[in-house]
């Protein structure tokens, strides 16, 4: 079987670039937790070095690493004295480091790591807040997209780009450097840890990179959902992502404005203890609306009074087609249509074979399935079914564009793609 007529697969490949490098911190240990006796006891040897060292030592030494490491990050003389500083309740009493001693400390507990080595993939898609230099009839977006590097740890990253008036789209150059943010607030509750991260503004938005910085996302910060939040006059970008500690997943949520200050918290509640939610781009009669899968297998919608709290939920799509036989999930917020929330769907088949589908919802009760699609959308292709994981196409979210749907997905867990899909076509196919 071929996939459907009316979507149009883009020859736009986003690949992983292993160039792609950031500086972050090194204890040594296993970011974010702390250090245990022993590894403080190394940290320390390590300052205990460097203070042997002479003056003109120390100057050699950092001038080597900074000849070594030019043009590759943004001021790092002021990353390292930051990160000395970090450092500073692990080491033991010590004299007071000279400005370079402070420097080329700092150094030794930093390192680069390309956090796209092995994946760029499961991209969400949102209009740009900024939409100046728009093409006429077009739109500027913002595409997120899950990094993979050493260890399989799973990053935030973005790209930016435009859609013309008839659909065709354009992926802007990646900037050359690559950055993570700064902490700069951070409040330990019950539920685990808030945090407020910003970035410089003078970095390009293809720079910026959230790297897990809780214990909770200390394995990955996984398959973000983003959504325009529309609140009266107020838009708010929200995403629901799974934090994965390397023993256990939540899910968190991710709230900005203009995607240079970002705010992440853990959600509450039992459907908030699996993976793959997405919000809503609206309240639904007053609350906010979620459609999750708490139970592996099913498709539930929930309502919540304060975005935060998850519970309860009605089961409102089960798999129905051999294509979806082991079990369904969404594939991103519900977008809305004049004909009722349209909820692109994943489903899993024979050889654990991941497709594309979709449902259509009423809009007024989204509890309602108006029509299915019986067969996919999109389903791995031969030339794509090679990768990290084979048999496999997947996506976070797509975005109406006039009278299409533009649909970033993913192929193999390995690299990302487009395809469009003409609206009125699909909604008559679902019907049938």
């Amino acid at each position: 079987m071929s996939q459907a007529t009316f979507l149009n697969r883009q020859a736009l490949h986003l690949r992983p670039d292993p160039a792609r490098v950031i500086v972050r911190p090194f204890k040594p240990a296993t970011e974010p937790r702390d250090l245990n006796p022993t590894e403080k006891m190394r940290a320390n040897h390590i300052v205990e070095r460097v203070l042997a060292l002479d003056q003109e030592a120390v100057a050699a030494q950092l001038a080597d690493v900074l000849d070594n490491f030019k043009g590759r990050h943004r001021n790092l003389l002021e990353r390292f004295e930051a990160r000395a500083d970090e450092m500073e309740d692990a080491f033991a009493t010590h004299g007071v480091f000279s400005k370079e001693q402070r420097q080329l400390v700092g150094a030794y507990f930093l390192n680069e790591y390309s956090f796209e080595a092995s994946a760029l993939f499961n991209p969400s898609i949102v209009a740009h807040p900024d939409q100046s230099g728009a093409p006429k009839g077009g739109v500027r977006f913002i595409l997120s997209l899950r990094a993979i590097g050493e260890g399989h740890v799973s990053s935030l990253t973005f790209r930016t780009g435009t859609i013309a008036a008839d659909g065709s789209l354009a992926v802007d150059p990646t900037a050359r450097l690559a950055s993570i943010p700064r902490i700069c607030h951070r409040i330990s509750g019950p539920d685990g840890e808030r945090v407020e991260l910003i970035f410089k503004p003078e970095e390009d938005l293809t720079e910026r990179v959230i790297f897990p910085v809780t214990e909770s996302q200390s394995n990955g910060i996984e398959d973000a959902r983003f959504v325009e939040f529309s609140d009266g006059d107020r838009k708010t970008y929200y995403a629901t992502y799974t934090a994965y500690s390397g023993r256990a997943i939540r899910s968190e949520l991710i709230e900005t404005s203009d995607f240079t200050s970002f705010r992440l918290a853990p959600l509450r509640g039992a459907a908030a203890r699996n993976k793959g939610m997405a919000l809503f781009p609206r309240k639904i009669g007053g609350q906010y609306a979620m459609i999750a899968r708490q139970d592996n297998e099913n498709l539930y919608l929930i309502y919540s009074d304060d975005l935060h709290t998850w519970d309860g939920g009605q089961a409102i799509l089960k798999p129905q087609f051999p294509w979806e036989f082991v079990q369904i999930g969404n594939c991103g917020s519900p977008i809305e249509l004049d004909e009722g929330w349209l909820l692109l769907t994943h489903g899993v088949g024979p050889v654990r074979k991941y497709s594309i589908g979709a449902a259509l919802l009423d809009k007024h009760d989204p509890s309602k399935v108006l029509a299915r699609s019986r067969e996919p959308l999109l389903r791995p292709e031969p030339s794509e079914r090679e990768g990290y994981v084979p048999n496999v196409v997947y996506t976070c979210g797509g975005m109406r564009h006039n009278n299409q749907i533009i649909l970033p997905y993913a192929v193999s867990d390995t690299f990302s793609n487009f395809a469009t899909i003409e609206i009125s076509e699909l909604i008559n196919a679902m019907k049938c």
